[in-house]
């Protein structure tokens, strides 16, 4: 197959390069060309801004393609743009959506493809949602070939999963761990929430390319594996060899104090704060063999004995650490001041 990507450098996407690399398939990926040094020789590129459709008309002549994929549209005028550029130039159009568009609060913890979609805390997630409809209704009108594949927590080697952190990524709680800090766990640290290792994911995405059977449907690809929030927490302090110090604040109330670009509500409340279990067997219907392989375990150790070994992935942020200082203080002086307010009433 001939094979386009719109971005595949990302934590989802390099996955899926690198093994599309390694196959019989011809990969091209149209990007800005920021991390040429991490493609594989074997993967054709196009450097353009795909913002300027002109421009990628010129680079894109008459190519056809068997498939083209979509990992960095977040917007519907984006998708209006890739249903300009490439209506009669693919088989089938992968659109990348996530499974955060799924109703939260869930009304059931086991989320299927038929699970609706619906998110009153993230403006990412009803972008995510209004893109899928847009798509949809471009394939009911004109038979446009659009598959829509929603994953849910994907990682892999170049940062660790966590349910909080600051604009940096996830290192600084790492760092809270190493100097022997509590660290911030939402609710209880009790809710079920699952993560995939990006080389898993590959796996299911690439069985979904030129399969007929999948146009117009929508996937999710996820570990069959669920944790709660604390395995999860107790598995990166396992992988540090440092002890696990949780401090519990509720999610409700870590969305309500936290710095707005943070994005704790919808982070939170709109995804990670919930309760879900992930039924794959649609994906395994029509990729027949897939399963994840990579345990949890296996992968955060992965993740932490790279981050330990590679200083640009060590980035500090003092403001979330000082920010987790001061929720916690506040948390403890409210809990202080309750306890002193009751001891005086009796």
């Amino acid at each position: 197959m001939k094979i386009l990507f719109i971005g595949g450098t990302g934590t989802i996407s390099s996955a899926i390069t690198r093994q599309l690399a390694d196959s019989e398939h011809e990969l091209w990926l149209l990007n800005r060309g920021n991390r040429q040094q991490e493609v594989p020789p074997a993967v054709h590129q196009i450097i353009a801004d795909v913002n300027d459709e002109d421009a990628v008309r010129r680079e894109l002549g008459d190519a056809q393609f068997d498939a083209v994929c979509e990992f960095i549209g977040f917007l519907p005028s984006q998708v209006e743009r890739d249903i300009r550029l490439f209506r009669g130039r693919t088989r089938q159009y992968v659109y990348i959506s996530s499974a955060s568009a799924y109703n939260k609060p869930v009304r059931s913890h086991v989320i299927t493809e038929g699970t609706s979609l619906a998110n009153r805390h993230w403006q990412y997630s009803r972008d995510k949602i209004a893109c899928e409809e847009l798509l949809m209704k471009h394939y009911r009108d004109e038979q446009f070939p659009v598959t829509i594949v929603r994953p849910s927590h994907t990682y892999c080697e170049r940062s660790v999963p966590v349910g909080l952190h600051g604009l940096k990524g996830s290192w600084q709680v790492l760092r809270r761990m190493m100097e022997g800090k509590p660290v911030l766990v939402h609710g209880d640290g009790s809710s079920l929430w699952t993560m995939t290792w990006n080389e898993d994911f590959a796996r299911g995405f690439i069985g979904l390319l030129g399969n007929p059977h999948v146009i117009g449907e929508a996937f999710q690809i996820m570990s069959d594996e669920s944790l709660t929030w604390n395995q999860i927490y107790q598995t990166v302090a396992d992988a540090l060899g440092v002890p696990f110090r949780p401090y519990y604040v509720s999610s409700a109330f870590l969305a309500a104090v936290a710095p707005k670009e943070y994005d704790v509500e919808g982070n939170l409340l709109g995804d990670k704060a919930a309760t879900v279990v992930f039924d794959c067997a649609k994906l395994k219907r029509a990729v027949p063999g897939f399963q994840a392989r990579v345990r949890f375990e296996e992968g955060v150790r992965r993740s932490v004995d790279y981050m330990l070994s590679h200083k640009e992935c060590q980035q500090a942020d003092a403001d979330f650490d000082q920010w987790c200082d001061r929720v916690i203080a506040a948390q403890e002086m409210a809990k202080q001041q309750l306890l002193q307010s009751q001891q005086q009433s009796f």
